[in-house]
């Protein structure tokens, strides 16, 4: 340890290297530290370090442009200041660092450096020689009449300055206790002054040399001041403020002295962005009622100190409404053949959608201030709602930004809240416009059928005001508090179904229903989009691997049964990360020869010829030519396993009691069997397999229309009777008991279902059915036709019975799945069962009802 009066430093310091100021004993300085060494050093000693020691290190300003920096050390200014670290700050925005608040001690000169990495350690040598010289005779006799002139003009520097400030009367008692010696390091830290300046204040070490340098800074200080005082506006009471110095967070650490100053270089700073944000607002073109808002909200900051928690607020709200878009848009493309292929390339099908996109770019393209429309794409997952909204982006040439409202149940994340709350903030609608920079981009509005409701109020109210074309050219955020312009943003919303969309949202939206595809459908898009994005995902190429039509077949009907093609991407994810695994084993390890290469086939050895010379196995010269690994139907079945999905209306239709109703859900049509038996009893009926009230209802309407037309149709129970339910009790139930299955359309499946029961014959195993009853026995229309008729020909029929209603929804089906399907209408239930049974369901005529005619 070198030992000096009152500060002791060690012989080995690590040095913290500085860009930005140079730390000068007696100040503080507040420094950032973002450098590997330098951040090194703050972990491995201040952060770890448990005594004082481990706190003091050596302060050096770093001279060298940092723009050249390399990772060599840069040669070192050769006296640094030795300094305590007072308090580290660490911070990951915008990248990671640490802030130091350190106080200068003494000089010190480097002797030698010890280790470069991974941070410099030198050993030092201390310069300062800090006892009270000021009382010793030697130094009245040297520095006598310097350090009185400089005291001299150090208090006439005060003296101009307002001294009701309380960091001036801090100044002026450090000035009459301080010992002299010390007074040049301070001052010159407190007033203006170049780093070259203060490089030189570093560099005197003798007191002469320092004193001698200092003086003509104060003196320059002097004279700025009084220029000042005499050009200031009398009528400013203030001016005595306006400080000419540098000022010091903290000053202090010697003697147990500390004292701190206002920091006016930051408030001038301040003052200049104010003014460069009151420029950018009058620049953004904004509406007059904005504008005035804005204007009046920068007089009030101008007048605000910062360390009032609202001056922050108000600075935010003015940065956001120089950012927002008021007049800023892009320009459509008005190509509607462009626009047509564009469309046909990312999506295949969707003819409804695709119509109604080229019908606003035409329209748009005879009237340019045409009104965004608020579109709906109802449909089940998979099917492209998310993508064709970004596909319309890409073909208007727009913006694109996706707003996620699954789950929000807070009014605030529409309309924002109230810039009185604490954390306040704009809502997703108006933080949208300003990530995209521009007020006509397409905004998708994804899954609005699962908005939630709560105690801070209901979202899809709110969004009623966002969503009306008539409203929306006026929104007005709570955060804003002035109206914005959304009237030329195209809102795309998203929906699995509108029964959960309230009904007067609903009607602000054009609903554009996005059915599930077909068979051949999901085999184009598989092969033109699937396939190719699958491959690049996983490192393939087309000559290492083949999909047939056949194969993709095979895992659109055995291995998913869905709407859409989400899980057919992942069966192709699946085939795709086997191929991998052979493709990268066949990089090591030598292909067989002669054989071909099929996943999960047994693969034969491999006979390779010896080189006659050597006797060696030349495997090189018995390589067959690279072949691209097939997927056959053995190979799916290695890979993804026994199919998921078999075939089993034939053997469920084996007995009577049993039909095929279609259902539709969120996620698709379906298929769902309907199954009946009786048993002796006191006439109940039981229902089981999760059923809601409206298909309960259907089971008690059919049962009581098959009581009443038992004669018709000759209809007994067990013991010959008439009455149905004499004596005997009914059980239908509805398999998949798991899933909830609610609605009308069951009506006529079980109708059928106990038509088969009580006639013991068998209903025609191609056969599925749809339609709602009556007491009268009418069939009514039902919904998802287009849905259901899919899955009907997904799970291989090839007749379904649907209402005489719904004739206009055979027109969305495509042509080939028509080609193969047979179609009945049917007006009424007999009808239904005529069409039902093989042969027909015959109506006897009851002889009683024959003699009674004759």
């Amino acid at each position: 340890m070198a030992s000096s009066g009152f500060i002791q430093i060690p012989r080995r310091l690590p040095l913290l290297l500085t860009q930005e100021g140079v730390l000068l004993p007696g100040s503080t300085m507040r420094t950032s530290v973002d450098t590997p060494g330098n951040m090194e050093l703050v972990r491995s000693r201040l952060l770890r370090g448990t005594s004082l020691k481990s706190t003091i290190i050596g302060v050096i300003p770093n001279t060298s442009d940092p723009a050249t920096d390399t990772e060599e050390l840069p040669a070192l200014h050769r006296i640094g200041t030795a300094a305590l670290a007072v308090q580290v700050v660490g911070s990951n925005w915008p990248k990671p660092h640490f802030t130091l608040l350190v106080t200068g001690l003494c000089r010190f000169q480097v002797a030698e450096i010890l280790t470069e990495r991974p941070y410099p350690i030198a050993v030092v040598e201390q310069l300062d020689r800090l006892e009270q010289l000021s009382s010793k005779a030697e130094f009245k006799e040297a520095l006598g009449d310097l350090s009185e002139q400089f005291y001299k003009y150090a208090m006439q520097l005060v003296d101009m300055l307002d001294n009701s400030v309380p960091a001036v009367a801090k100044l002026k008692r450090l000035l009459n206790n301080l010992p002299r010696e010390l007074l040049p390091d301070v001052l010159t830290s407190i007033i203006r002054t170049t780093n070259e300046e203060k490089l030189q204040i570093l560099d005197a070490v003798s007191l002469e040399e320092r004193f001698k340098v200092t003086i003509p800074l104060l003196l320059r200080q002097i004279e700025g001041l009084k220029l000042l005082q005499k050009t200031r506006n009398p009528k400013l009471d203030e001016d005595k403020r306006v400080v000419a110095i540098r000022p010091l967070r903290k000053i202090g650490g010697i003697g147990g002295k500390q004292f701190s100053l206002e920091n006016t270089e930051d408030e001038e700073e301040d003052s200049d962005d104010i003014i460069l944000l009151e420029k950018k607002i009058k620049s953004s073109n904004m509406p007059e009622q904005a504008l005035k808002v804005c204007v009046k909200e920068i007089k009030r900051l101008k007048k605000m100190p910062q360390s009032m928690p609202e001056y922050a607020l108000t600075r935010n709200y003015l940065e956001l409404m120089s950012e927002l878009p008021w007049s800023k848009s892009t320009t459509d493309r008005l190509d509607i053949r462009a626009a047509r292929i564009l469309l046909d390339n990312d999506h295949y099908a969707m003819a409804k959608l695709k119509k109604r996109v080229l019908e606003y770019l035409a329209v748009r393209q005879l009237k340019n201030n045409l009104k965004g429309p608020i579109l709906c794409f109802v449909g089940p997952p998979g099917v492209g709602k998310t993508s064709v909204g970004r596909s319309i982006a890409k073909t208007l040439g727009r913006e694109f930004h996706r707003i996620a409202l699954g789950g929000v149940c807070d009014q605030s994340d529409i309309r924002g809240h109230r810039r009185t709350y604490v954390g306040s903030m704009p809502g997703r609608i108006i933080n949208g416009l300003k990530i995209v920079g521009v007020n006509n981009p397409v905004f998708l509005l994804d899954e609005v059928d699962k908005l939630g409701k709560s105690l801070q109020g209901d979202p899809a109210a709110a969004l009623l005001e966002v969503l009306d074309p008539e409203q929306n050219h006026s929104f007005t955020d709570h955060y804003l508090n002035v109206p914005f312009d959304l009237s030329q943003v195209l809102f795309i919303a998203t929906a699995n179904t509108t029964a959960t969309v309230p009904a007067a949202l609903l009607d602000r939206m054009e609903v554009l229903e996005v059915p599930g595809y077909s068979q051949e459908e999901k085999i184009e898009i598989a092969h033109r989009h699937l396939i190719s994005k699958q491959l690049a995902q996983h490192g393939l190429t087309p000559e290492q691997i083949q999909i047939p039509q056949e194969t993709t077949l095979e895992i659109i009907t055995r291995y998913t049964r869905e709407a859409g093609v989400r899980s057919l991407e992942r069966k192709f994810g699946a085939v795709c990360r086997a191929v991998a695994v052979k493709v990268a084993e066949g990089q090591h390890r030598e292909p067989k020869t002669g054989t071909s290469y099929e996943v999960g086939a047994e693969e034969p050895k491999a006979t390779f010829p010896e080189d006659p010379k050597s006797g060696a196995i030349a495997a090189d010269l018995a390589l067959p030519p690279e072949m691209p690994i097939l997927i056959d139907r053995h190979a799916l079945k290695d890979i993804l396993g026994p199919p998921m999905y078999e075939v089993e209306v034939f053997e469920r239709l084996s007995q009577p009691g049993v039909a095929i109703g279609l259902a539709w859900t969120p996620l698709g049509g379906e298929i769902m069997f309907v199954e009946a038996s009786r048993m002796d009893g006191e006439g109940q009926l039981t229902l089981t397999g999760q059923l809601g009230d409206v298909m309960k209802e259907s089971a008690h309407l059919a049962i009581s229309w098959l009581r009443s037309n038992a004669k018709k149709y000759q209809l007994t129970n067990a013991s010959g009777s008439f009455d149905l339910l004499d004596n005997t009790d009914i059980h239908l139930h509805f398999p998949a008991g798991a899933v909830t299955k609610d609605g009308p359309s069951a009506g006529v499946a079980i109708v059928t279902c106990l038509a088969s029961l009580f006639s013991g014959r068998l209903v025609s195993s191609d056969v599925a059915m749809t339609g709602e009853i009556t007491l009268r026995g009418l069939v009514l229309p039902v919904g998802g036709i287009k849905d259901k008729v899919l899955a009907a020909h997904r799970a291989g029929l090839k007749r379904v019975i649907i209402p005489k209603r719904n004739d206009k929804d055979l027109e969305e089906i495509p042509l080939n799945v028509r080609r193969d399907l047979s179609f009945v209408l049917a007006d009424s239930l007999d009808d239904v069962l005529n069409a039902a049974f093989a042969g027909g369901f015959l109506i006897k005529t009851p002889p009683e009802l024959l003699n009674s005619k004759l």
